[in-house]
């Protein structure tokens, strides 16, 4: 028995059992790859909400099991960056590759820009501050190659804002942790959610959507655009 009166093996089924969870996020990426290759670009977004809504809860989760006492042979933090890298980065980038929102030479090389920098900011040791801000564009290609299927921009201009994410990386500026987020909680996290609504619309009518569904995508962003502003030092640790 431990402290807290719970057999042994009951905690360590828990621990692993939300190491299970997180790891499911990968099997969803693939769902979520295959159907950006067969063109299934709601589909794809369908999995892809999914593996966020996954990722949204297993911390809390984890923590609550005690996941680095309990399950502690498995690294929960290298899992999850795994699982996020696929469905961040690597099926968003196939989705792109495989969409009609710009040439596809443009989105192939694109594509590998993308990777090729996101790769570098996964493995950065100083990607969060101590506030759960992250530094620079936290390289969230799903939510970002979403808003070009929702907004359906000129080519030339989605992949300037594609290049420009991806130099936003490494930018000394910092984007919010939506979740984790201290200041300005509640309405960020009701931002959030009302993201979310809009999203799952816009999957729902296979991104033939109308200016409500598009302006509110456009107020969320600069909403969280803006929020770097309400903090008092883009790089401040505290």
């Amino acid at each position: 028995m431990t402290s807290d009166g719970k057999p042994a093996a009951v905690r360590r089924a828990a621990g692993f059992s939300v190491h299970l969870f997180t790891a499911s996020g990968g099997a969803v990426a693939v769902l979520a790859l295959y159907a950006a290759i067969e063109r299934d670009f709601a589909a794809c977004f369908a999995w892809l909400g999914l593996a966020l809504f996954i990722d949204g809860i297993d911390g809390t989760l984890a923590r609550a099991a005690k996941v680095t006492e309990t399950a502690a042979r498995i690294d929960g933090a290298v899992l999850d960056l795994v699982v996020d890298f696929l469905t961040y980065v690597l099926v968003p980038v196939i989705a792109l590759w495989r969409s009609d929102l710009m040439p596809t030479q443009v989105s192939f090389w694109l594509g590998l820009v993308v990777t090729l920098a996101s790769t570098l900011y996964f493995a950065d040791a100083a990607m969060k501050t101590r506030d759960y801000w992250f530094r620079g564009f936290p390289a969230l290609w799903n939510v970002a190659v979403l808003y070009l299927f929702v907004l359906r921009l000129p080519w030339p201009v989605a992949a300037a804002l594609v290049a420009l994410g991806t130099a936003a990386m490494f930018a000394p500026v910092v984007f919010v942790h939506p979740l984790r987020v201290k200041m300005l909680r509640i309405p960020t996290i009701a931002v959030t959610m009302a993201w979310f609504g809009l999203a799952s619309a816009a999957i729902a009518a296979d991104f033939v959507v109308g200016w409500p569904i598009k302006v509110g995508f456009v107020a969320i962003a600069v909403y969280f655009l803006a929020l770097p502003f309400a903090r008092h030092s883009p790089w401040a640790d505290d």
